[in-house]
């Protein structure tokens, strides 16, 4: 796989993991809703997944280093890698109690940030645990605090 490739889905699949699992968390904490929570994964599919694409486009457009030959499929590859995997959590939040799909799409999540963390560090030739951990926690902060979030966000609506 060409590097602008290999950039744009890590980036694509890493912002879409923990972009929507914030999102589910937060949205979940604050309404409790089903609807609600699956609205804001299309939308942040859609949104997210375009607007991290176009910032990574213009990004690599202002480095004299890039080759303009790999900005597009970097570019590319960002958007629908970012859009599919935001669209992974779509299916459990449909189909089952959110609260189990919560569950299931944090665990899922997380897996998927493990993968990719373990094949980075290994074509990187890094130490796998300290990746690994480092991304994972990452991760697990952005998930606490957007729980929190959504939980302050329930509380503003009660006192307007």
């Amino acid at each position: 796989m060409k590097l602008a490739v290999r950039k744009g889905f890590g980036f694509g699949l890493t912002s879409g993991v923990i972009a929507t699992m914030g999102l589910m968390v937060g949205l979940d904490a604050g309404t409790h809703s089903s609807d609600v929570v699956l609205a804001g994964i299309i939308v942040i599919a859609i949104a997210d997944s375009m607007s991290d694409a176009v910032a990574i486009h213009m990004s690599e457009e202002t480095d004299e280093n890039e080759a303009e030959s790999t900005i597009w499929p970097e570019t590319i590859a960002s958007f629908s890698s970012k859009f599919l995997v935001a669209l992974l959590f779509v299916l459990p939040v449909k189909f089952l109690d959110l609260n189990i799909a919560i569950v299931f799409n944090v665990i899922l999540g997380l897996v998927l940030i493990t993968i990719l963390s373990f094949i980075i560090a290994k074509i990187e030739k890094r130490n796998v645990f300290k990746m690994v951990a480092s991304h994972i926690l990452i991760t697990v902060i952005v998930i606490i605090v957007t729980k929190f979030a959504g939980q302050w966000a329930e509380t503003l609506k009660h006192t307007a």
